[in-house]
């Protein structure tokens, strides 16, 4: 099951109702990762959370424009939804993500997002720094809603139903994940960062090029595997990214399951990619799994990847 469409307030609802705050959040990065807790933690609180829209191809120009060249496809991507919510909102709201619950870090470049920001826009940017190896997040947000005249209380009340909103959401997700690995047909797990699988304009609408070709899709978030892997490591070093440990724990559980193909999608310039995608195709290599790996950027071409799926479909028996 796809994640369901989240509510968006479009700029002209501003207009009738300025009673309420406007928080602004980037349909972009971290957005996808956590996408039903920040809209509902905010609007708990009394705010109207005004999420920008699909990635189009204004913002990648803009986003491209705007950031360093040494910058991520994805980052890139963040800018243009950033300048596409300056002056619509009272504040934007950008996390400085360090480390999750385990210790383990996000990507470098998300510690300084709300510094680089800062730079570029004028709306004040709400950016707690979440590090969960530290304090959970709970306590992080009552400190954030402190800076906004918001009380300790409505803030644990706006987080508890967040978390619920989030878990009614995942369990959807779960028992969409059960019922596709009991359907017949070729299955393809895709790979990659949530703010690549879940952006069509992104990754070109390969979900919907691979289901032309006859192929059920499973993105790889979807797998309940979140116990990290502890036992025998072999050649597999203990990654101290985030998305790594859990990546791999995902992907040996859908192997087990059973998959006729794997489609690793990586931003161009992602260097935690670059390391985690060996070790990742060698558990499919090793699986008799056959792997293709894509590189998206702001050049790719439809026509280009419609070719290479082509091509990998047939290889799969």
């Amino acid at each position: 099951m796809e994640r369901p469409t989240i509510r968006c307030l479009f700029a002209k609802k501003l207009f009738f109702n300025m009673e309420k705050q406007v928080i602004g959040i980037p349909r972009a990065l971290f957005f996808w990762k956590r996408p039903h807790f920040w809209p509902t933690f905010f609007e708990n609180l009394g705010f109207e959370v005004l999420i920008s829209p699909q990635t189009n191809k204004e913002m990648v120009e803009k986003g491209v424009k705007a950031a360093d060249v040494e910058t991520c496809f994805s980052v890139k991507i963040l800018y243009g939804h950033v300048l596409w919510l300056e002056g619509k909102v009272d504040y934007l709201f950008i996390p400085r993500l360090k480390k999750n619950e385990l210790g383990r870090e996000y990507c470098p470049k998300f510690f300084a997002l709300p510094d680089l920001f800062s730079l570029l826009v004028k709306t004040p940017i709400l950016s707690p720094w979440v590090d969960l190896s530290k304090e959970e997040l709970e306590a992080t947000l009552v400190k954030t809603g402190e800076k906004i005249g918001q009380k300790k209380s409505a803030v644990k009340e706006a987080f508890a139903r967040a978390v619920l909103k989030e878990k009614e959401e995942e369990e959807k997700i779960t028992q969409g994940y059960f019922d596709k690995i009991k359907k017949t047909g070729k299955k393809i797990v895709l790979l990659s960062h949530p703010y690549n699988l879940y952006d069509e304009y992104v990754n070109l609408r390969i979900k919907r090029k691979i289901e032309d070709l006859g192929g059920e899709v499973i993105f790889i978030d979807e797998v309940p595997a979140k116990d990290f892997f502890n036992g025998p490591r072999g050649s597999t070093p203990k990654f101290h990214w985030e998305f790594g440990e859990e990546m791999l724990t995902q992907v040996r559980e859908i192997i087990k399951v059973g998959v006729s193909g794997a489609i690793e999608i990586s931003a161009f310039q992602c260097g935690c990619d670059a390391v985690l995608k060996e070790f990742i195709e060698k558990e499919f290599r090793s699986a008799k799994v056959p792997f293709l790996f894509v590189f998206i950027d702001e050049y790719t071409a439809e026509a280009g990847l419609q070719t290479r799926l082509e091509a990998f479909f047939d290889t799969i028996s």
